[in-house]
């Protein structure tokens, strides 16, 4: 098979909900055109404008040498003779289906290179994890899917397939545990007495500005919270009811641990 094709002139998306989304307005956002874009999706609504839209695969017909997965796992096998005729010979197939094999998709997809992918929202912000796992791609060619994926955030490539269900659990699922955390700070601030609007505009505000530290910051989240606390003072007491008996991690770890067992039942073909 020869290499990965060149990023292409014009991507075809095969499902566009929410991270389907993301990603296209990333990319949008980024500076390519919308007309570079092909969507396939029967109910995707509020698409950048300029970008095609078409229904079904059956509707298009020409080829496409750069493909994104974005439907649902469970209908992928149904719907992959559809696609399969639309992928051009050598393309580039990039999937962000969760539990979805990549020897399950090379076989649903022969003669193309197959990348798997975890964003999360953030990508249209081009501020997104990018989890990316590839069986057979050289070093230049995962050049040039980074290329493909870098106004999307931060590309970073895992060595062991098995991995990935970890980074869908931390990097893909992780903002709908943050938004929750969000959300628990601000009736947290509600039940100490504050008003529900003020409560949820300083935990956003907290939550935002401490994101934005930790990652410009050269000291770890560890001893950033050390910076915070003083002894006896008021980050003290909280803490000490965070971390007693490591509720906090284990809660956390627990978490994360079933969002990632999830990702293997479904690579196994538990699509229930």
């Amino acid at each position: 098979m020869d290499g990965v094709p060149e990023i292409s002139s014009h991507i075809l998306i095969v499902g566009c909900g929410n991270m389907g989304g993301a990603m296209l307005r990333g990319w949008v956002a980024s500076g390519r055109s919308p007309k570079h874009f092909t969507v396939i999706d029967p109910v995707a609504q509020d698409l950048p404008s300029g970008v095609r839209h078409v229904a079904s695969a059956d509707a298009l017909d020409e080829s496409f040498d750069t493909v994104l997965l974005g439907i649902k796992p469970q209908i992928l096998d149904s719907l992959a003779p559809a696609i399969r005729a639309r992928i051009a010979p050598n393309a580039l197939v990039l999937s962000i289906l969760a539990g979805a094999m990549t020897s399950a998709l090379a076989a649903l997809f022969p003669d193309t290179h197959i990348v798997r992918l975890m964003p999360n929202l953030s990508a249209a912000l081009g501020l997104s994890p990018l989890g990316l796992f590839s069986a057979a791609l050289s070093s230049a060619e995962r050049d040039a899917v980074d290329a493909l994926v870098a106004p999307l955030g931060t590309p970073v490539w895992i060595d062991d397939e098995a991995q990935m269900d970890a980074v869908t659990a931390l990097a893909g699922s992780g903002p709908a545990f943050v938004y929750r955390f969000i959300d628990a700070l601000a009736q947290g601030g509600v039940a100490a007495g504050l008003p529900a609007e003020t409560s949820a505009r300083l935990a956003l505000a907290t939550v935002a500005g401490a994101a934005r530290l930790a990652a410009v910051s050269d000291e770890s989240p560890a001893a950033l919270a050390m910076r915070v606390t003083s002894p006896g003072g008021t980050t003290a007491a909280g803490l000490a009811v965070l971390d007693a008996g490591d509720g906090l991690r284990n809660l956390v770890e627990a978490t994360l641990k079933a969002a990632r067992d999830r990702g293997a039942q479904l690579a196994k073909g538990d699509k229930t």
